[in-house]
């Protein structure tokens, strides 16, 4: 009998698990979440809701409440075939011109090259913080899991829990951190060819439209807001799982993934680029791992 409460106890604390339209895992959508533009290309198709871009619109959705620190994931299977010009992301935002955003970005690309996952970051308007991977596997046969870890401490970008990008609050050397501005959680497609693939010079081939993105097990467990402009609740004296020093601080582990990653799949790091920034951005100075 312990054992069974024990198991109805882990059922009632699962993230529920969303799809446009209809009720999955007793969730409905329309109570976490809503379309927000081309609501005839949001699809969906028993669990799995389908995002698509013709050459008539891309598609979008967001959440219905927003949110200060705590943890996205969803479970998406990008493009397939040829990809190119689009891009497919998956992000956190506040509102307004100094608002904090996470990103991830995946940049379609012709058939046989890998995809590109670009992470960025803004932190009161200001972003220009690019970083690029290629992926070490194909994201458009599967579904695979994508997460944003955000507390206090830090901000860390996951690839089915493998971090690959980690922004700590460095605050204490004077460089600004997102912590004061509550977030929606988003995702959209949308044609970028001017930028998106090999800098622009491969356009999008709309004979293979629609383009389709697929979802699934999107879940959000993170401190929800009252309203944008009370931001007590959630960064306040309490205590949250995200605010514990082995969750927000990569462990021993995590730390040589990262690093794998990095020195395997990382092809563009803004840090590094001289170029764009001849002095060299001051959290590159500071941070072992971006």
């Amino acid at each position: 009998m312990v054992g069974m409460d024990w198991f109805m106890c882990v059922m009632m604390i699962m993230v529920l698990v969303i799809s446009c339209g209809e009720a999955v895992s007793g969730a409905k959508f329309d109570e976490l979440y809503r379309s927000s533009w081309a609501m005839d290309h949001c699809v969906n198709e028993g669990e799995v809701t389908k995002l698509k871009l013709d050459n008539y619109s891309g598609a979008g959705f967001e959440s219905r409440s927003k949110y200060l620190f705590g943890k996205v994931s969803i479970q998406i299977k990008l493009v397939e075939g040829d990809s190119a010009g689009t891009v497919t992301a998956f992000y956190m935002s506040s509102d307004g011109p100094n608002h904090n955003e996470f990103d991830f970005e995946f940049l379609g690309n012709t058939t046989g090259e890998p995809y590109i996952v670009q992470t960025n970051i803004y932190v009161n308007g200001v972003g220009n913080r690019e970083q690029r991977l290629n992926l070490w596997f194909d994201p458009t046969t599967e579904f695979h899991t994508y997460s944003i870890l955000w507390s206090k401490r830090s901000v860390v970008f996951m690839v089915d829990e493998t971090p690959i990008r980690v922004q700590k609050n460095l605050e204490d050397k004077g460089i600004p951190f997102a912590k004061d501005q509550a977030m929606g959680v988003y995702s959209s497609i949308w044609n970028a060819d001017d930028w998106a693939t090999q800098g622009g010079l491969v356009k999008t081939d709309w004979s293979h439209a629609p383009f389709v993105a697929s979802y699934k097990e999107f879940q959000i467990d993170a401190c929800e807001i009252p309203t944008t402009s009370d931001l007590s609740k959630c960064n306040g004296d309490q205590k949250f799982w995200w605010d514990e020093p082995t969750v927000s601080e990569l462990s021993l582990h995590q730390n040589h993934q990262l690093i794998w990653v990095r020195a395997n799949h990382m092809i563009y790091d803004y840090c590094f680029d001289a170029t764009r920034f001849p002095v060299t951005p001051l959290e590159c100075q500071h941070h072992r791992h971006l």
